[in-house]
C-alpha cells in the first residue's frame, strides 16, 4: 500500500514540474510579425511591428476612410466578407492588434491605451486622418480610446457589440480556465482545433452555422497568437473596463457613434447595454434581429449599409463632456478586483 502512495505522490510531483516548465516556456514565447493576408504589409513602428491591409476606394469621389478593429483572440480576417462590401466608395483599411494575427506578438504592452496610440501611429503612417473607426466588441474599446486620443484621426465610431462596462459580458468555463495560472498554460497547449472552434459560438446567435471558412479563420486567429498576448491582452482590456466605463469615455472623445447590437448575443446582455449607451450623446442605436456577438460576419450587407450611412449622414450634435450618471447615492460604476478565474 505504501508503494501504491509513493508512486502516486511520485506522478503528481512530476505532473507538477511539468506543469511548470510548461507554464515558463509559453510564457516566455514571443513571436515576430508576419504577412498573412493578400495585400497584407507590415508597419515598423516604435511601439511594435503590426499587419495592416489598405484597400483602395473603387470611387473616384470616395467618402471618408474607414478603420477595421478586430475583435478580442480574433485577426483582420473577421473582417474579410464587410472590407468588399465598403470599398466601392470607401478606402479600408484593417489592421491587427499588437498580440494577434499577423502583428508582433511581445512579451508586453498590451495596454488599451498603448495599443490605441499604435494603431494612431500605424494610421499616420498610411496617411489617414477623419476616419470612421468601426471596431467589434475589443475593437470597439480601441477605437472609442483612439478617439480619446487622437481626435484628427478620427471623424465617428462605429461600436459594434459592446457595452458600457463589462457587467452584462459573459463568457464560458472553459474560457475562464484558460486565465488560471499554470493550468491556462497548459490548457492553451493541449486544447485541440475542435475545442477551439466550439469555445466560440456564443460569438454567434444560437443555431448559427460556421463556415468552413470561418473556422479555419476561428483556429488560424488562436494558432497565431501566443500564451502571452492571448492573457496579457484580455488583462489590459479588463484594466481598462475597470478604470471607467465605455460610455463616459465616448462622451470625452466628443464624436458621433453608431452602436450596433445583436438582438440575440449570447455575450453581451443587449437591453442592458442599450440602457447604458442611450444618453451618450450623438449616438445612435441599432440592434439587428436573428444576429449575435458578430454582425460583420452573421450579416455583413445590413451591416455595411449601416456603417455606410452612417459615414455619410449629417454629423449629429455632439457637446459636453464625460460626467458620471446619477446612480440613487452609490457610483454607477465601481473597480473590481481583477481575478483572473473569474473574467
Amino acid at each position: 500500500m505504501r508503494t501504491v502512495w509513493k508512486v502516486l505522490i511520485a506522478v503528481a510531483v512530476a505532473l507538477v514540474v511539468l506543469l511548470a516548465v510548461n507554464a515558463i516556456v509559453i510564457d516566455q514565447q514571443t513571436k515576430g510579425a508576419t504577412v498573412t493576408a493578400e495585400g497584407g504589409q507590415i508597419l515598423h513602428l516604435p511601439g511594435g511591428d503590426v499587419q495592416a491591409t489598405d484597400a483602395p476606394a473603387e470611387s473616384s469621389k470616395p467618402g471618408a476612410p474607414i478603420v477595421l478593429l478586430h475583435c478580442y483572440a480574433c485577426s483582420l480576417h473577421w473582417w474579410d466578407q464587410l472590407e468588399p462590401l465598403l470599398t466601392p466608395d470607401h478606402r479600408v483599411i484593417r489592421i491587427d492588434m499588437l498580440g494577434f494575427g499577423g502583428s508582433e506578438k511581445p512579451a508586453g504592452g498590451y495596454a488599451v491605451e498603448d495599443q490605441a496610440q499604435l494603431i494612431a501611429s500605424a494610421l499616420n503612417k498610411l496617411g489617414v486622418q477623419g476616419s470612421v473607426v468601426v471596431g467589434q466588441s475589443m475593437g470597439s474599446e480601441m477605437a472609442v480610446s483612439l478617439a480619446q486620443q487622437s481626435s484628427q484621426l478620427v471623424d465617428r465610431v462605429v461600436d459594434m457589440s459592446a457595452a458600457a462596462d463589462n457587467e452584462s459580458g459573459q463568457i464560458g468555463f472553459l474560457a475562464r480556465m484558460g486565465y488560471v495560472p499554470v493550468l491556462g498554460e497548459a490548457l492553451w497547449r493541449l486544447t485541440p482545433d475542435f475545442a477551439v472552434v466550439d469555445s466560440f459560438k456564443d460569438a454567434f446567435a444560437p443555431g448559427y452555422e460556421m463556415s468552413d471558412e470561418l473556422e479555419d479563420t476561428i483556429i488560424d486567429g488562436c494558432d497565431a497568437m501566443t500564451y502571452t498576448s492571448y492573457d496579457e491582452a484580455y488583462s489590459a482590456l479588463e484594466d481598462f473596463r475597470d478604470a471607467q466605463p465605455l460610455d463616459d469615455r465616448m462622451r470625452e472623445a466628443l464624436v458621433p457613434v453608431l452602436a450596433i447590437f445583436g438582438e440575440e448575443d449570447q455575450i453581451v446582455d443587449v437591453n442592458a447595454a442599450v440602457a447604458g449607451l442611450q444618453d451618450v450623446p450623438g449616438i445612435r442605436i441599432v440592434t439587428l434581429p436573428g444576429v449575435g456577438h458578430t454582425p460583420q460576419v452573421e450579416a455583413p450587407e445590413k451591416t455595411a449599409g449601416l456603417i455606410e450611412d452612417f459615414a455619410r449622414a449629417a454629423a449629429p450634435e455632439v457637446v459636453g463632456k464625460a460626467t458620471p450618471k446619477p446612480s440613487g447615492g452609490k457610483p454607477d460604476y465601481v473597480k473590481r478586483k481583477k481575478d483572473k478565474s473569474k473574467p
